[in-house]
C-alpha cells in the first residue's frame, strides 16, 4: 500500500457514523482476497464526496463493470476489465478495482472511456480524506474584504493535495480531466461545502 491509513485515523477525524465499508461478501472470488478489496472491509472510506457502492439486493454482490458500462465500447479497457468489481461513484465516473494489478480505475460511460485512477485503494482513501477534511475544516473569514485572500487560502490547500499525493501516487492529478482534477478545482471555486461545515455557513450563512 501507498498510503498508510487506518480505521483509527479515519474515525478520529470524520467519527464511526461518517465511515462507509463494503462487506467481504459483496467482492467476487477474483478480487475478496485482494489487498484493495480487504481494505474497503476494515478501513473503509470517510462518506460524501465519494460514494461506495451499494451490493445488489438480490445477490449480496457488486456489479461487475460490464453490468454498468460497456466495458469494450471503453477505449484501452483491458479485455477483462468487465469482470471487475464496481466499488464506487464519483463525480461521473463509475470506480472499479482491477483485481489483478490493484488499480482504481475510473469508468465514464457517457464518454466511453476509462483511466487508471489509482495506483491503489490506500491512494484512493487517501485522497477521499483529505478532500473530505478540507471541506469539513475549511472555514473563510467571513469578512467581504478578505474574500479574495480566502479563496486564495483555499486554492493553495487544494493544490498542497494534489502535490503532495502526487509526490507519492501520480494517478489521481495526472492531468487536468481526471475526476479527481475536477473535484479540486469545484472545491477551490468555494463549491461542495455542504451541511454545517464552517465553509458552508461562511458561504451560505
Amino acid at each position: 500500500m501507498l498510503f498508510d491509513v487506518t480505521r483509527g485515523e479515519l474515525a478520529d477525524i470524520f467519527g464511526e457514523d461518517r465511515l462507509a465499508i463494503l462487506p467481504a461478501t459483496a467482492f467476487p472470488p477474483s478480487a475478496a482476497d485482494t489487498e484493495g478489496a480487504r481494505l474497503l472491509q476494515t478501513v473503509g472510506v470517510p462518506t460524501g464526496t465519494l460514494l461506495l457502492r451499494e451490493p445488489e439486493e438480490d445477490s449480496g454482490r457488486l456489479p461487475l463493470v460490464r453490468d454498468v458500462v460497456h466495458a469494450e465500447d471503453c477505449e484501452d479497457a483491458p479485455e477483462d476489465a468487465g469482470e471487475w468489481p464496481v466499488i464506487g461513484w464519483l463525480l461521473n465516473a463509475h470506480l472499479a478495482l482491477d483485481p489483478g494489478s490493484g488499480t482504481v480505475q475510473a469508468f465514464d460511460a457517457d464518454e466511453d472511456t476509462v483511466q487508471e485512477l489509482h495506483t491503489d485503494v490506500s491512494s484512493l482513501v487517501q485522497v477521499t480524506l483529505r478532500f473530505q477534511r478540507l471541506l469539513e475544516e475549511f472555514a473563510f473569514s467571513g469578512d467581504d474584504g478578505d474574500e479574495e485572500a480566502d479563496f486564495e487560502r483555499l486554492e493553495r490547500e487544494v493544490e498542497r493535495i494534489r502535490q503532495e499525493t502526487s509526490s507519492i501516487d501520480p494517478l489521481p492529478f495526472q492531468d487536468d480531466e481526471t475526476v479527481w482534477s475536477v473535484v479540486g478545482e469545484e472545491i477551490a471555486m468555494g463549491q461542495r461545502f455542504r451541511g454545517n461545515s464552517p465553509g458552508a455557513r461562511s458561504l451560505y450563512g
